[in-house]
């Protein structure tokens, strides 16, 4: 199993990043955009055990596999969501998103992945894979949740 872990600080309230992760498909996609359907299969009141259904894009296929709720926390400064999936029975992935308000416009956000191959030559393969799209996907957030912030002040002022 292999695992990457990245913290950055975002320049937006945890409510606005929340929202990224735990919205509509369409919040989803400003963030992952290969995520093209996310339906609910099962949903538990408190979120852990949820099951979502997901259509993911990649290249000219779609893939569709179950994504299960593992972590749910919602508190005023503190959120957490953890998801476990398996991948084109090849990988189980889990993802977990930490997110912890520093002060009303600051958030720190920790994304940590984890990939256990199921087929043992896909071992050899993650033995060589980088953090790269770990940082990509955490800059892509930030990005994204200081945008919309930013945009919000804006039309309110």
């Amino acid at each position: 199993m292999k695992e990457w872990m990245k913290a950055i600080e975002i320049n937006a309230p945890i409510d606005q990043v929340w929202g990224l992760l735990n919205g509509s498909v369409e919040d989803m996609q400003k963030i992952m955009p290969q995520v093209v359907d996310h339906q609910p299969v099962k949903v538990t009141n408190e979120g852990v055990g949820s099951i979502y259904r997901q259509k993911y894009r990649e290249g000219k296929r779609i893939e569709e596999y179950d994504v299960e709720t593992l972590e749910y926390i919602n508190s005023p400064d503190k959120r957490k969501l953890k998801v476990g999936f398996t991948l084109a029975k090849m990988f189980e992935i889990t993802a977990l998103y930490e997110l912890t308000a520093i002060d009303e416009e600051k958030t720190l956000f920790k994304y940590t992945c984890t990939n256990r191959p199921l087929k043992a030559f896909l071992k050899l393969f993650l033995y060589f894979a980088s953090d790269k799209i770990v940082v990509q996907f955490c800059e892509r957030v930030k990005k994204v949740a200081e945008e919309e912030y930013e945009n919000t002040k804006v039309s309110v002022k």
